[in-house]
């Protein structure tokens, strides 16, 4: 089930990587960071100058590659800014899925979700189940889709899911998220390591969120006084946390003890394992991010099966009902983190 680009990300997440795969994908480094810092460099100068629109525009992003939890902070932040009277939209490139992202797409409309998690992409798609009052937009241009979002529904805010390197659009706030334990991995570029950009992407953050997700913090809490310490950047901690369990067909929940085979589709599968501690997992199946499930997948698994919910919303469509998601809790101070 893992192919070479799984047997990649374990090298971006060893600290000292030896062989002649990481000597390739050192040398292809070369080539990645030239174009990296060149675009960065024209946006810098004002060469190339980010276009605007009429709309107060929050980028979620991180550095890295893979999964360091952005979907839910950006939920956290179209809550608390819908439940303060603002017109909230969320723009997200629609990565993985099957609909054409030259042009925009409209997810939902806050009341309606228009496609499903295999035309939409999975983090798109959950987006828009789990942020009613929120329009979800996709569009490789960001520009085009904040300007589509402002212009037709009057939306005064704009939600950047994984913006950070889109320079084409005006940010007003650019957040960043690190993950505790992961950090910078080895601290490479692509291919080579799971930094999108080199350290002169440092400058352009707004404020730092060092994302937590083990149900003990104390990493987190010092990685964030590092960081700050380091950055001199206003760094905040976002505590990821199992919730519970439930059947994403009858929404049932399950009870601690069971016997579960724990299957996901993620950037950075080991943190969904353990949180799990609760259940007896009797196997894990993992496959890689951003897969497209298919009934094969899953059709020898006896017993019950637990996933994410990025995950879920890919095999609720299959007749099966002994398929579990693993609700989080995330909790970060959104009022701190806007200001």
């Amino acid at each position: 089930m893992l192919n070479l680009k799984t047997e990649i990300t374990k090298i971006h997440y060893t600290r000292d990587p030896k062989g002649i795969l990481f000597e390739i994908l050192k040398f292809c480094s070369i080539f990645y960071g030239f174009g990296s810092r060149a675009k960065n460099f024209l946006y810098d100068k004002k060469i190339l100058r980010p276009k605007k629109v009429n709309a107060f525009v929050i980028s979620v992003g991180n550095m890295t590659t893979g999964g360091v939890g952005k979907t839910p902070v950006v939920t956290q932040i179209a809550k608390y800014l819908t439940e303060n009277g603002r017109r909230v939209a969320i723009v997200s490139r629609g990565y993985g899925g099957k609909l054409n992202n030259k042009k925009v797409n409209m997810i939902s409309d806050g009341v309606s979700v228009y496609y499903d998690a295999s035309e939409a992409g999975d983090e798109p798609y959950w987006l828009a189940q789990n942020n009613p009052g929120v329009y979800v937009f996709t569009c490789a241009s960001r520009y085009l889709a904040s300007k589509y979002a402002v212009n037709n529904f009057g939306v005064d805010t704009i939600i950047l899911d994984d913006g950070f390197q889109h320079r084409k659009l005006h940010r007003d706030l650019d957040i960043v998220l690190m993950d505790s334990v992961k950090g910078f991995g080895n601290e490479c570029l692509l291919p080579a390591g799971p930094l999108r950009e080199g350290a002169e992407a440092l400058d352009r953050i707004d404020k730092l969120v060092i994302v937590s997700k083990s149900t003990k913090h104390d990493t987190a809490k010092k990685v964030a006084k590092i960081m700050h310490k380091r950055l001199k950047l206003p760094t905040l901690v976002c505590y990821n946390e199992p919730d519970y369990v439930y059947n994403i067909k009858t929404g049932q929940r399950l009870m601690d003890g069971m016997d579960v085979t724990a299957v996901s589709a993620i950037g950075q599968p080991q943190q969904f394992y353990d949180f799990l501690k609760d259940f007896n997992v009797i196997k894990t199946v993992t496959f890689d991010d951003h897969h497209q499930y298919l009934p094969t997948d899953i059709l020898d698994i006896q017993g019950n099966i637990i996933t994410t919910e990025k995950d879920a919303v890919k095999l609720e469509r299959f007749d099966c009902n002994n398929i579990y998601a693993l609700k989080l809790k995330t909790m970060i101070d959104v009022e701190e983190l806007l200001k």
